[in-house]
């Protein structure tokens, strides 16, 4: 009787192991094949010319990436629901919203009217956003949580189920121009472990600093949207910059 139930429970745990290597198998396969996604950052963009900017990387990359801040939650001002509003009739990419302020929740319903795809908050606004999430969705909007340096990714792990993004910050928010954190590839190696281990389909975006002499290392590590701001347009040619980049990383323009 004993002998019988044992072997019953060995039988059993093979056909566990069996299935979780098939699940983990499955997992590498999907994050090796999801293409990589370039996303231009207008934080870095010349504001003068900003549709103009725009209107030239358009047909060459798949997200826009627009950093909203507030003064408060980082010091620094940027732009917000005029901008979006002037660009969505000229542009037919996805709109990124990267919340750095203290109230997101408040402006979910005007940014998706004036032509926002997703927002992203940060966790250190929300610590619990389960609420805000659901806010999200029920406007229509794609959510992602986004983590300073300092914040550790378990912070956001039991989180990540509802969302679309995932974004580590490899710079401290608030200003463009700075120089990629290495520190910050550990994070993003265990939010890529953590998601294809849980079968989620959240993308790994990384912000800060993103570049030709890094994207490579930052895509092997585990990154699927590689954000970049001054490598783009701040180039001679920005056209050229995300060919350059796009080359390094072997990602394929699938628009």
């Amino acid at each position: 009787m004993r002998g019988s139930r044992s072997g019953h429970v060995l039988g059993g745990s093979i056909q566990i192991s069996r299935y979780a290597a098939r699940v983990a198998l499955l997992a590498t396969v999907l994050s090796v094949t999801k293409p990589a996604r370039i996303a231009p950052s207008i934080l870095a963009a010349d504001f003068y010319r900003l549709g103009e900017e725009v209107a030239k990387v358009e047909a060459h990359v798949e997200i826009l990436h627009i950093d909203v801040m507030d003064g408060h939650f980082v010091p620094n001002i940027t732009f917000g629901i005029p901008v979006l509003e002037s660009l969505r009739p000229h542009s037919s990419l996805r709109f990124d919203c990267h919340m750095m302020t203290m109230n997101p929740h408040c402006f979910f319903d005007m940014l998706q009217r004036s032509g926002a795809n997703s927002v992203i908050v940060h966790v250190e606004v929300y610590p619990k956003p389960t609420n805000i999430a659901a806010l999200a969705q029920d406007v229509g909007l794609d959510f992602g949580l986004a983590l300073n340096p300092a914040t550790p990714f378990k912070a956001v792990a039991p989180f990540l189920e509802l969302c679309d993004s995932l974004l580590v910050m490899a710079v401290e928010p608030g200003f463009g121009g700075q120089v990629f954190m290495e520190s910050s590839l550990p994070k993003v190696a265990e939010a890529r472990r953590f998601i294809d281990l849980h079968g989620l389909t959240t993308d790994v975006q990384v912000d800060g600093g993103v570049d030709i002499d890094n994207i490579r290392k930052i895509r092997d590590t585990g990154a699927d949207v590689l954000i970049a701001g001054s490598s783009v347009f701040r180039a001679d040619d920005s056209v050229a910059a995300i060919s350059a980049m796009r080359d390094e990383i072997g990602a394929i323009n699938r628009r």
